[in-house]
């Protein structure tokens, strides 16, 4: 018998954390995954979803793709026989060369998101697509575009956030919008608090997070930007604004004055339904400061979500909290903060036409019009479980005509209809790369197993594809090492792949980076630019306005679908433990709002929109407000009961600006059975 061997690698999931994770290797064979207690967040333990799934369905050969495979039936019915890799790429490029001499090549889509968001296998397909032509579903469209562009318009970049490590000089942490207890559980139980920072939160759920704050502002959905200048008339009204800072370092300030000279705090909680005191009391806290800002994503999933995501970061500008330790505000953190240019990976230099995109609002229509599509790759994620017009998106996945590849760990209610089927190598399989988009840290994924299968990392099912098409151009084949190595030598770390490996993961900053210090910013005036012209000109307001949705009328509610504790996106929705975790889909509704409809505790009820209908058991929650459903994102329809999750209400909203989802927009009705 011999010893076993521990392998510190990286969790590359779509989560603020990027958990360290020690990898227990016995002859070859993983014995146990486990958090790793030397890395700063996970400190020896993984969040529950991870636990079970990592010992779980990412392990487990009868739930793995172990071959390409070639559809024998029909589309759906997830009918296939096993085909060797050098016959299936052979054919797929057969097909589209075929395509390609007669028709466009924007004809072909490629859909991919956050699958994993290790940067080789996230990035590197897109050379592929690129070099090719092919039309690209802006993936931040599903999730979180209208909050990129509304911040990169008003600061220059929305990558550049706080470093988390300055919460031990601040006096205050924002987080609005957020559910840390669900979507970065080691954050919640680890980092909220541990600094002896007071915490407001604002949401519309009294979820774990929420309840734990020293203020919750629990608002009524689509009135953030209501609230944000409630409370910057309580700022101004107790003379806090920082107008040495705003004069030199903001244009269009002034504009506001008069929608913050409006914005009560009465008329602000009769558009939030947040009480005047407490607008008050969370507007001098943040204000006195230092305050950090989280930006949660779920905030601009709403139909005026970008104008949300212009109002919020005026907190912030207007107190001047920017540029200082202790202070700022943080949507995301791009590999940018750890001074790394990733756009290489991306290959946008393999095409001369500035490339094709659509939104996913447009896909579902796009995949019903034989002249617009042709062909469909799908990588990373699952259209059928994540993208809006469920129904659209099955009819046109069944047409016969539209050619399908797609590429998974799984058979996804996605890859059930393609033609062919290519398994792609877990993060336990392959080495690569990891920027956590929270932590200004770098991190080593580290192959633990060889690839269940035949199933192969995504860069290199992308170089084979690439060759069988015979396409020549060097950066289609460029190896890992080389990239790993590239992205390396950008960070301050000194050391080669090998050596991050031994440590798992490194902390770049000796001291916590301070957000914009220097107060420069990357805009056309070098100032942060409240009032944009650009926004102006596509028809948006030119300065953010104290915008509140109306309540739903008459029997409508509102209807929230955030992150589960249980699931990432889709991932993890095939795991049998944690479908036994999840229980029954559920709608969680507010006792006063149930008892108006005659509903019970358990009652199964039809929720309805104009997109769609599905059933769910009604349980009573007090952390739901009055006119709101609350349902839980990211099952598998296939493993709900049907054919359906609770995306079939979704019929494609979009937000204000960059044609987002504005999914939290949507209102339903309750039938009862």
């Amino acid at each position: 018998m011999t010893d076993a061997t521990l392998i510190k690698t990286t969790c590359p999931r779509d989560c603020y954390d990027a958990c360290g994770i020690t990898v227990r290797v016995n002859e070859g064979a993983i014995e146990k995954v486990s958090g790793d207690k030397d890395h700063h967040v996970s400190q020896g333990k993984l969040c529950g979803k991870c636990a079970v799934a990592y010992n779980g369905v990412f392990r487990d050969p009868a739930q793995r793709l172990a071959a390409p495979l070639r559809r024998t039936g029909k589309k759906g019915a997830a009918s296939f026989e096993p085909v060797p890799w050098d016959a299936a790429f052979h054919e797929i490029a057969a097909r589209l060369k075929h395509i390609l001499a007669g028709n466009d090549a924007r004809t072909v889509y490629h859909t991919h998101y956050t699958g994993t968001v290790s940067m080789i296998a996230g990035s590197f397909p897109t050379r592929f697509f690129n070099r090719l032509g092919a039309t690209e579903v802006d993936p931040d469209t599903v999730c979180n575009k209208a909050g990129h562009v509304a911040l990169a318009d008003m600061f220059g970049t929305s990558l550049s956030g706080f470093d988390p490590e300055q919460l031990a000089n601040a006096g205050c942490l924002m987080i609005w919008g957020a559910n840390p207890s669900h979507s970065a559980p080691h954050m919640h139980s680890g980092w909220i608090g541990s600094q002896g920072a007071r915490l407001i939160a604002v949401d519309p759920i009294a979820h774990e997070t929420a309840r734990r704050a020293d203020i919750h502002l629990q608002l009524r959905p689509g009135s953030d930007a209501a609230l944000a200048f409630g409370m910057l008339h309580v700022i101004k009204k107790l003379n806090l604004i920082d107008h040495a800072f705003v004069e030199r370092h903001v244009l269009g300030f002034e504009d506001l004055h008069p929608g913050i000279d409006a914005a009560t705090p009465e008329r602000t909680a009769a558009l939030t339904g947040v009480a005047p005191a407490l607008i008050e009391q969370a507007a001098r806290l943040f204000a006195t400061g230092p305050s950090l800002l989280w930006l949660g994503q779920g905030v601009q999933r709403q139909p005026r979500g970008g104008n949300a995501f212009r109002a919020i970061p005026l907190l912030s500008i207007a107190t001047g909290q920017i540029g200082k330790p202790g202070m700022g505000f943080c949507y995301m953190n791009g590999a940018e903060t750890r001074g790394v240019d990733a756009s290489f990976l991306f290959g946008n230099e393999l095409r001369s036409d500035g490339g094709a995109s659509i939104s996913h609002m447009d896909l579902a229509g796009d995949l019903n019009d034989p002249n617009k599509t042709k062909a469909l790759f799908t990588w990373n994620n699952n259209i059928v479980a994540s993208s809006p017009g469920t129904k659209a998106i099955r009819r046109g996945l069944e047409r016969e005509d539209l050619f399908t590849v797609v590429t998974d760990l799984f058979m996804t209610d996605t890859a059930a209809y393609a033609d062919y089927v290519l398994p792609a190598a877990s993060f336990l399989e392959f080495d690569d790369v990891v920027f956590p988009y929270f932590h200004d840290t770098v991190s080593a994924q580290a192959k633990a197993m060889e690839p269940m299968g035949q199933s192969l990392p995504n860069q290199e099912i992308f170089r084979r594809l690439s060759r069988a098409m015979g396409f020549k151009e060097p950066a289609l084949f460029e190896s890992d090492d080389s990239m790993m190595a590239r992205l390396l030598q950008q960070t301050s770390f000194a050391g080669s792949f090998d050596d991050l490996k031994a440590i798992g993961t490194v902390r770049l900053n000796k001291t916590p980076r301070v957000q914009f210090e220097g107060r420069r910013f990357n805009t056309p005036s070098g100032r942060i630019e409240v009032r944009s012209e650009r926004l102006a000109k596509q028809g948006h307001p030119a300065i953010p306005v104290a915008h509140a949705d109306k309540p739903p009328a008459d029997d409508r509610l509102r209807l929230l679908s955030p992150a589960s504790e249980w699931l990432m996106n889709s991932s993890y929705g095939n795991d049998e433990r944690i479908r036994v975790r999840l229980g029954a889909p559920k709608v969680r509704l507010n006792a006063h709002d149930a008892e108006r409809r005659n509903l019970a505790q358990g009652e199964t009820v039809a929720v309805v929109s104009e997109a769609g209908s599905i059933e769910l058991a009604v349980e009573i929650s007090p952390d739901v407000p009055e006119g709101v459903a609350l349902a839980h994102k990211g099952r598998w329809p296939g493993h709900s009961g049907g054919v359906i999750n609770i995306n079939i209400l979704n019929p494609g909203l979009r937000t204000d600006i960059a044609d987002s989802s504005a999914v939290h927009g949507i209102e339903v009705q309750l039938h009862k059975l």
